[in-house]
């Protein structure tokens, strides 16, 4: 018997060479130049000078990033709180198959199409008591509704307007989940006499803890960068209320033109996500491990 192996056909990485270009043209030249940013003060396109650390330095002592930070940390883990549970509920109460499955899939998902600054426009309407219908029933109840004048408020309408908008995305996800799990399961269960409850706690929500890692992820990484929504909605108003990260990003960069600082920040930015999603993703991993399916006890 021959011993001789194979040689490997190394022609597949021409397939992958336009995606390596792709992804080394829209993100690792654009990151390359923050990095360059960061490290000069930029006077004019002919005029710069190196300036090391000193803009990181400045960027961690700015008190009015801290308390965007904090603003942004609270707005994500709402949005995780609300919308993972929300849309887990919603998936689960779904038809499973038909004709009605299909109808609700799609309406499920419209808000999906609707792009960002419609979105912020929409409930900028919605939330007027003169012509909204958000605003003008909760004035009809006796309360002194006013996303534009009460900075809670105005969070709170935010993150009503971000559960609308993103809760079906996880609803779909954890639909599909909800549709790979084989049917072998709920016999299995159904002859047990196990209750809802159980077999959501043992059979439907370990095999979606993927798809859910998959949702958790999405949605924090998005929340964390939201911008378009609530600068068209209350401008990051009142006061610096729902100012989060991205806008006052936007704001050093091209509103006072401090490149070098707005480039600093860019990158801690960046690396404050990465953190967040590295500890997220260990988390739900721990409690995947940590779980144990009927019959492997």
């Amino acid at each position: 018997m021959s011993n001789t192996t194979k040689p490997v056909n190394q022609k597949a990485w021409f397939l992958v060479l336009p995606v390596i270009v792709c992804v080394a043209f829209s993100a690792i030249l654009p990151l390359m130049t923050v990095v360059n940013y960061s490290v000069q003060d930029i006077f004019s396109p002919e005029r710069r000078v190196f300036v090391g650390t000193e803009w990181f330095a400045a960027v961690m002592r700015d008190e009015e990033l801290h308390l965007a930070l904090w603003r942004q940390i609270q707005f994500s883990l709402a949005v995780l709180l609300v919308e993972i549970p929300l849309g887990i509920a919603l998936a689960l109460s779904m038809p499973a198959q038909g004709w009605k499955s299909s109808a609700v899939l799609v309406l499920v998902a419209l808000s999906l199409l609707i792009p960002w600054n419609v979105v912020g426009t929409i409930w900028q309407i919605f939330g007027r008591a003169d012509i909204g219908l958000l605003g003008y029933f909760l004035q009809w109840v006796g309360m002194e509704y006013s996303y534009t004048g009460n900075s809670t408020h105005a969070w709170w309408t935010v993150l009503a307007m971000d559960v609308w908008h993103w809760t079906p995305l996880v609803a779909l996800l954890a639909f599909a989940g909800l549709r790979s799990i084989p049917d072998a399961y709920y016999q299995a269960a159904s002859i047990d006499g196990a209750s809802k409850w159980a077999v959501f706690r043992y059979i439907q929500l370990p095999k979606m803890r993927g798809v859910l890692m998959i949702a958790v992820l999405l949605r924090f990484m998005d929340s964390f960068m939201i911008y378009t929504e609530p600068f068209v909605l209350t401008g990051g108003g009142p006061g610096n209320a729902t100012t989060f990260l991205s806008q006052y990003l936007t704001t050093k960069a091209v509103g006072q033109f401090d490149l070098g600082p707005a480039a600093a920040f860019s990158l801690i930015y960046f690396l404050i996500i990465l953190l967040f999603c590295f500890v997220l993703y260990n988390w739900m991993q721990s409690l995947g491990t940590s779980q144990k399916e009927p019959g492997h006890e």
